[in-house]
């Protein structure tokens, strides 16, 4: 074959065949098709789209490009969940032990923030002693042990995402849904688990800023894993507004340590919930017990103590605390009826919780409390926010976002924390 033909095919409206996907992936892998030739192929996805076949072709010839996981033959069913990213957004911490703690095994590949969006990695790495890197053999072997794993994703899972994402993201040609529903679920489906829960976000602190969006995006990876033999369903779910009252890495913990103590606030605590039944369903084990459960009679927090000590962290350790503090008062009494959560992951990225560059260092303490939540009533000069850097200099350029932030008394129109079911 040759990449212009599949690259005119394209561009000209044609539907590629499984032929032509696989060899140019591959090609593309190897080196032996041009960035140029790939960045032409992307920009002509971007504007004629792919079929499901297509997508689903695409999200192959990726899982393919490297090694998979196999967690056959454990004594217990694997699921996964995925969450497109959000601020404030820990669920995976309370997650992942509540599900392992009701019979299912979890096995977890998650990665480091870039942006305003904290990573999974970044939150867990603030636990002194806490490691990100298992082999495969280490982690069939906490799964067995505990039924939990977070980890690092190796580098030979799915290396023609790795490479063409890098192009993708100086090429503009990021914003294709085919294309981002493939890079995500090649990733996934590489994992090896028989069951995947995805947590699509819509609002100003994700990626997908409006529902239509993202229930396409959402219907487009469950047809993909659906295709591949993996139970997949997906949750549409709010990110207008941040989740929980704490934002950054350390502090997320923190919260996430409340939440599997029975506390928390309720927005974390119904979004794990709600998350860990669809999980548990979609791994056939409807007769479970509930997470809520999990999470009220300490089970869930054992087994988080476990997952944490199993990777060598302490559990019992006091979180990392930012060198500087400063409160940002509300200026009026009323009811806070806004409270954006872009400018708050954006202000969070300023204080040092958040990277711009994937080789950027990231502040475990840096980030915000927030001391209220839309729907509650505030008073004037009472703290609305609390902010945490270990740079001093950094207070006032993360001020200044949050100034305009919220709004009291305001109109309301916020969504409903789980929007749709999908699948």
């Amino acid at each position: 074959m040759e990449a212009i033909d599949v690259i005119i095919a394209k561009r000209d409206g044609g539907e590629l065949t499984d032929e032509q996907i696989g060899w140019v992936v591959d090609a593309y892998t190897r080196g032996a098709v041009a960035e140029e030739q790939m960045a032409a192929l992307s920009m002509a996805i971007v504007w004629r789209g792919m079929t499901r076949a297509e997508t689903s072709a695409w999200t192959r010839a990726m899982l393919d490009s490297g090694e998979r996981l196999d967690f056959t033959g454990l004594d217990r069913p694997t699921t996964d969940k995925h969450s497109t990213g959000g601020v404030g957004d820990k669920i995976t911490l309370p997650l992942t032990p509540a599900v392992a703690a009701c019979g299912a095994a979890v096995p977890q590949l998650s990665g480091r923030g870039l942006g305003h969006t904290g990573g999974t990695l970044d939150k867990l790495e603030s636990i002194p002693g806490w490691r990100a890197d298992l082999t495969p053999e280490g982690m069939r072997r906490q799964l067995g042990d505990v039924g939990g794993v977070v980890c690092a994703a190796g580098s030979g899972l799915a290396p023609a995402d790795r490479k063409l994402y890098a192009l993708r993201d100086v090429t503009g040609t990021v914003e294709s849904i085919p294309l981002i529903a493939a890079s995500i679920m090649s990733k996934k489906l590489a994992e090896g688990t028989a069951s995947l829960v995805l947590d699509v976000k819509v609002g100003s602190g994700a990626f997908m800023k409006d529902i239509a969006s993202a229930r396409e995006l959402a219907e487009t990876m469950v047809a993909i894993g659906t295709d591949h033999g993996v139970r997949t369903r997906a949750l549409l779910t709010a990110m207008d507004t941040p989740l929980g009252r704490r934002v950054g890495n350390a502090l997320e913990v923190a919260e996430a340590v409340e939440v599997l103590s029975g506390g928390g606030p309720s927005d974390v605590v119904e979004l794990t919930v709600e998350l860990g039944r669809e999980m548990l369903r979609a791994a056939g084990l409807q007769d479970a017990r509930d997470p809520a459960e999990a999470l009220r009679d300490g089970s869930a927090m054992d087994s988080w103590r476990r997952m944490i000590a199993a990777q060598g962290g302490d559990p019992d350790a006091p979180p990392p605390v930012a060198a500087e503090q400063r409160d940002i008062l509300a200026p009026a009494t009323g009811t806070l009826t806004r409270l954006d959560a872009y400018a708050v992951g954006v202000a969070a990225w300023r204080l040092g919780a958040g990277r711009a560059r994937k080789e950027d260092p990231v502040s475990a303490g840096a980030g915000i409390e927030l001391h209220a939540a839309p729907g509650e009533e505030i008073r004037a000069g009472r703290p609305l926010f609390t902010l945490h850097t270990d740079d001093p200099a950094r207070l006032e350029h993360a001020a200044e976002v949050l100034a305009h932030a919220f709004a009291i008394d305001g109109p309301e129109d916020r969504l409903p924390l789980v929007i749709d079911r999908i699948g």
